[in-house]
């Protein structure tokens, strides 16, 4: 369909020569050793240098070494001044900058923007080893060092912020990332394609300011490029006009201009798709300027909604946007990777371990994914809140079975103190592995958000044979005794195969599997794009029958969102109440996270919904929680059960006149005040030798006696015991980008996750119930909280 090289075949530049390196070099005496007198391409990253395809710098390095280049890593360097950039000499042909696996914005800030004094991919946790906006500073420092360098920015946290964009922590709409670090070209996306582009063309002499073309790329431009009809944005959706919109692109409209007169007559009509009015190759769409954006909350959500629809990587169009004087040129969306380049990429000579500089320090964010394998990429849910389809796509790119397995036979012989399971078999989603539309003409052109929302296309395919085969095949690789599935499993897909569901729950559930309702009422799930608690009902049935056939004692561990926008305090009281009633209490908990380009954030910025056409008159505004207090309120009462939180919401549900729910009884959901004052062991009515435990209603049978307990909670890369980043993810729930690619990243993507656990009292384990640590086994949880893998880039 498109005429593009594959990214394995192009011509080898003439390093090749100097063959492959055990690790990519970290200082001139690495360099020295494998003969090198300088480098072609340095990577400079704020995460540790980790050797393993779940980290971004690994991925595009061990790429860039397969075209034949030198490729160097500074790794977390002091930004203080330009020493530590200078260290590997001037690189023959560009800079890459990266942040990380994480935005460095979410990486050292909580969602109530308070500091965080740890960090998962860095040696020993350590926080403060990067810099907040690390793309700018990093940038910054290159250009000190060697001026006339190129620089070519990528991550996560440039590829989100491409467009002028809302910037959460200081509450302003910024500027692209690509003028205030002043790079020369940015990659968004994974960006394989394009990276090897990039680096072929500058090695052939061209200059980068020529490089204005290429797919996945973001320039910055004196006007605009010739060539292109420029349509205005206003004109994709003008309020005052009533045109026909089609739900879908295979509507046809029954009456125009054309068949008025043919109506009288009842002849047969031809059903044709309706074809798109524009050629995506030579048209642009302009977005309204940066200046004008930072002054109308409205426009914005507009530019937003505009942005999305064209991020179809067949039919989307170029996308072109003021800065001052200066045009940002956004080009169409990268064709996605083949099986045959996914197995390429994933096949690279990968250490798969940490640098040896870092010697015996841990990295919390490698030993969490070390024995997982990223079997795609990709998200074609749409969650509003999650940004993975504004990065890696909403087409599922897949690798195929045998590049999997070889996968899990090199952890089997590679990885150290490999204990013969494998903590994941996943990717942002655990059960979208080659599914997809079943029309290749339907995929090309479609531009709606989501393939399963408000219900499943019916061009959607659903059916997991290649995940159950895979399941299977994984199970009898040699040395491998268990496989996990870590991933979040996507349970409106799930109950479409009852096959997968039995395979799932059989085989892959360490005691707990986590899931995502987000919420239990519509007017949110509507804003999130989540299908409703009927579903949720259907897949817990299906997981607790499955569950007695395979004589297991397994639990569901369900996640939320609180102070998403949308949520009323109605909405949150309700939740809580859910919880109450099926006796759940969460752990740790955040308040949603308002990330960049992702739509939630869009609605948490302008107060109207960008789901549907925006409008400055009788647009749908959307109740945002802002307020300190009231973010507060909808975090306390997902945590009903704590005493810290009793008088908030007391004072709440008074306020609400639900004084009701205050007291002792059953259906109350805080008690009276003179509680406050009792101890945890007085309020639960016990002694020394034991306590009432909260039973999760998931399972016929109580969990009243097993203390072993998962502590699930906190999502989206986040350590779940201690709120502290520990997977990859920049993304409210899926978003924790999977791949682990330099240029990716769950993103992900917007606030956390609240996890929550059963067989806690007063948010401690009771008595003598310890949690499972990293090792997981057949019935108990895999680990402390939901294991996530590294994965944007």
């Amino acid at each position: 369909m498109h005429n593009v090289t594959p990214i394995n075949q192009y011509p080898k530049f003439w390093a090749e020569c100097y063959g492959t390196a055990p690790f990519l070099p970290t200082s001139r005496k690495e360099m020295e050793q494998l003969g090198w007198d300088s480098c072609d391409i340095i990577i400079v990253t704020g995460d540790a240098y980790v050797d393993h395809p779940s980290f971004g710098m690994a991925i595009i390095g061990r790429l860039l070494e397969s075209q034949g280049f030198r490729v160097g890593i500074i790794a977390q360097p002091k930004w203080d001044n330009k020493d530590a950039f200078m260290k590997l000499g001037k690189p023959n042909l560009f800079f890459g900058i990266t942040a990380g696996n994480m935005d460095s914005m979410i990486n050292r800030y909580t969602s109530d923007k308070k500091l965080r004094h740890d960090d998962a991919y860095t040696p020993n946790n350590e926080g403060g080893k990067r810099p907040d906006r690390a793309v700018l500073v990093y940038s910054q420092r290159c250009r000190e060092a060697f001026k006339d360098t190129p620089i070519v920015l990528g991550g996560i946290e440039a590829s989100l912020r491409r467009l002028a964009h809302y910037d959460y922590w200081s509450d302003k709409v910024r500027r692209s990332v690509l003028f205030d670090a002043k790079g020369d070209i940015l990659l968004f996306g994974n960006a394989e394609r394009a990276l090897v582009e990039v680096a072929h063309r500058l090695a052939n002499g061209e200059d980068v300011k020529t490089m204005t073309n290429i797919r996945g790329t973001a320039v910055n431009l004196p006007a605009e490029p010739e060539g292109f009809k420029i349509i205005d944005s206003s004109r994709i959706e003008k309020p005052s006009q009533a045109v026909f919109v089609p739900q879908n692109p295979y509507e046809t409209e029954e009456q125009c201009e054309s068949n008025k007169a043919d109506a009288k007559e009842d002849k047969p009509q031809v059903i044709t798709v309706r074809p798109s009015r524009h050629d995506a190759k030579t048209t642009a769409v302009r977005l309204p300027p940066f200046e004008k954006l930072n002054n109308d909350r409205i426009l914005y959500a507009h530019a937003s909604r505009v942005m999305h629809l064209e991020t179809n990587p067949y039919s989307g169009r170029a996308l072109i946007q003021r800065h001052g004087d200066r045009e940002l040129w956004v080009n169409q969306a990268p064709i996605p990777l083949t099986t045959e380049e996914m197995d390429f990429v994933f096949d690279l000579p990968f250490a798969r371990v940490p640098h040896p500089m870092y010697g015996k320090a841990k990295i919390p964010a490698y030993d969490m994914i070390k024995t997982s394998v990223n079997i795609m990429r990709g998200c074609f849910g749409g969650c509003s809140f999650c940004s993975i389809t504004e990065h890696e796509g909403r087409i599922i790119q897949n690798r195929s079975k045998e590049s999997i397995l070889n996968e899990l036979e090199e952890i089997r012989d590679k990885v150290p103190g490999f204990t013969g399971t494998i903590s994941d078999l996943g990717g942002p989603t655990a059960n979208m592995y080659r599914l997809g539309c079943s029309v290749p003409k339907a995929e090309a052109t479609c531009r709606r958000p989501s393939c399963v929302f408000p219900k499943i296309c019916e061009k959607l395919n659903t059916d997991h044979k290649h995940t159950i085969d895979l399941y299977r095949e994984a199970r009898k690789v040699k040395g491998v005794k268990k496989v996990l599935i870590a991933s979040g499993v996507r349970y409106d897909l799930a109950i479409e195969s009852p096959e997968y569901v039995r395979e799932l729950v059989t085989h892959h559930v360490g005691g707990y599997l986590k899931i995502a309702p987000e919420h239990t009422e519509k007017g949110p799930l509507d804003l999130m794009m989540k299908p409703g608690m009927g579903t949720y009902d259907r897949f817990k049935s299906m997981f607790e029958k499955y569950s007695q056939e395979a004589g297991k004692k397994q639990y569901l561990i369900p996640y939320f969102i609180s102070a998403h926008p949308g949520t009323e305090d109605e909405d949150m009281l309700n939740l809580a109440l859910w919880l109450k009633k099926n006796n759940f209490e969460c752990d740790q908990v955040q308040n949603f996270y308002p990330s960049p380009m992702c739509n939630a954030t869009s609605m948490y910025y302008s107060e109207t919904n960008p789901l549907k056409r925006v409008k400055y008159k009788k647009r749908e505004d959307v109740p945002v929680a802002k307020g300190e207090r009231q973010r507060r309120l909808h975090k306390a009462l997902l945590r009903y059960h704590d005493p810290k939180n009793w008088k908030l919401i007391r004072e709440a549900l008074i306020n609400m006149g639900k004084k009701h729910l205050i007291g002792d009884k059953p259906n109350c959901l805080v008690p009276e005040e003179d509680l406050d004052a009792q101890t945890p062991a007085e309020r639960r009515q016990t002694g020394r030798h034991g306590a009432k435990r909260f039973a999760t209603k998931h399972t016929k049978g109580q969990f009243d006696g097993d203390p072993r307990t998962s502590n699930n909670n906190n999502r989206n890369g986040k350590n779940n015991r201690n709120g502290k980043p520990a997977g990859q993810g920049q993304g409210q729930g899926q978003q924790q980008n999977r791949n682990g690619n330099a240029h990716s990243e769950k993103p992900t993507s917007s606030g956390k996750k609240n996890g929550v656990r059963n067989g806690y009292s007063n948010g401690k384990p009771s008595n003598n119930s310890k949690p499972s640590g990293n090792k997981p086994s057949a019935n108990k949880p895999s680990g402390s909280g939901p294991k996530r893998k590294p994965k944007h880039r």
